[in-house]
């Protein structure tokens, strides 16, 4: 062949080859895509028993690899997808977090959906799969489920094992209705007050019902940022800057905040630390200072459910209560309505909080706070009571 005839005959970069490989009896397509970043030549094939149906084959093979689908990836099945994320694509989270989402996927997305292949799921298949379990969880968890396979096959696309996050197409329904919160009437904050005086947790309580500290707060919160002396004119105070969250941060920028307390208070930490010294001298060798205000019995942090079951029994000595009704971050919610009914406002009540605004405030506690749509017309009448008695007066006569 001549050179002439040799470049008429060569295919262009992305042109096929179709020929018959009689020992195997089928058709083979191969297209040139060029190199790869090692320099080697790339040269899919696909084969068929037809010369139709082999181009058909090397057709989706181009599409796969050209949408970055690695071989294999039709195979890849949820269970995968979401193991490998749990293992490899959350670093940044806590272990309370690692475990919450490991529950959730072995409790809720394993048994429904593990054995599906991906590429097959569809979005029906995600819908009725959480409308299933919107009867029996709550919004909030329903949304954590599914925020765990979403995230697991958003990582799988950018790995090449999915094609598309047919989750992003399917909105969490509304769950079932979670236990509303309440607070407690000042008449039964007075009494668990002064019934828990003696109560190791008291002062837990005290600090949680009359400063508003989160529980999480609360369980991190160290001597060294409590101030019950402080130089000055300065009150006394609690430093609320961290909290047993990842990292040790607070919720929020916001909840990152110094607040005053009254001499109650005080009083109450002056006891507990006393105590907490106490404490400390029994436990002599078995005592692992952390400096934290309410540690365990040998001074390490506290476990959330240790906490809500020792505040149920201190609540036991209160009449009239019920332990098992009563939460610790229900103490909060007194706190926001202690202070709302004595009249203080939002804005303020949502600074104490560590609310960033007094959208969360008004959403989340709005049971807590008295209604201020009927106060511009309590004001009103007592401003203008003669306006108002004779105007009524003359409607009466007309």
């Amino acid at each position: 062949m001549t050179g002439a005839e040799e470049e008429k005959g060569r295919r262009a970069k992305g042109e096929h080859t179709v020929y018959l490989d009689k020992a195997r009896g089928v058709w083979v397509a191969q297209a040139d895509l060029g190199f790869t970043a090692r320099g080697t030549r790339l040269r899919p094939k696909a084969s068929g028993k037809t010369e139709d149906a082999a181009l058909r084959a090397l057709r989706k093979r181009v599409r796969e690899y050209e949408a970055g689908l690695v071989p294999g990836w039709e195979r890849v099945t949820v269970s995968q997808v979401v193991e490998q994320w749990l293992e490899l694509g959350r670093s940044t989270v806590g272990e309370k977090t690692k475990e919450g989402n490991e529950n959730h996927y072995l409790r809720h997305i394993k048994p429904a959906l593990g054995r599906r292949r991906v590429k097959d799921l569809r979005p029906d298949d995600v819908d009725r799969w959480l409308l299933g379990l919107a009867a029996t969880l709550a919004t909030s968890t329903l949304k954590q489920v599914r925020s765990v396979l979403k995230r697991s096959i958003d990582r799988a696309v950018k790995q090449g094992l999915a094609e598309r996050n047919v989750v992003d197409l399917c909105p969490p329904p509304r769950g079932r209705a979670g236990r509303r919160s309440k607070s407690l009437t000042l008449e039964q904050a007075s009494d668990v007050l002064e019934k828990t005086k003696q109560h190791h947790m008291h002062a837990y309580i005290v600090l949680s019902m009359l400063v508003g500290v989160r529980p999480e707060e609360a369980r991190a919160l160290r001597w060294d940022r409590v101030h019950l002396d402080p130089p000055g004119d300065v009150p006394p105070h609690v430093e609320v800057w961290r909290s047993v969250r990842f990292g040790n941060d607070t919720k929020t920028p916001k909840s990152r905040r110094t607040l005053a307390f009254s001499g109650y208070v005080g009083a109450v930490l002056r006891k507990h630390r006393a105590d907490q010294d106490e404490a400390r001298r029994r436990a002599g060798s078995r005592w692992k200072e952390h400096g934290l205000v309410f540690p365990s019995q040998v001074g390490t942090m506290q476990d959330a459910h240790n906490v809500l079951r020792m505040f149920r029994d201190a609540l036991k000595l209160v009449p009239g209560i019920d332990p098992e009704e009563w939460i610790t971050y229900e103490l909060r919610h007194s706190f926001v309505s202690i202070l709302s009914h004595h009249g203080m406002p939002v804005e303020e009540i949502s600074r104490l909080m560590g609310h960033s605004g007094t959208a969360v405030t008004e959403l989340v506690y709005r049971h807590e706070l008295r209604p201020v749509l009927q106060s511009g017309a309590g004001v009103m009448d007592a401003v203008f009571p003669m306006l108002g008695e004779g105007e009524a007066a003359s409607d009466d006569g007309a």
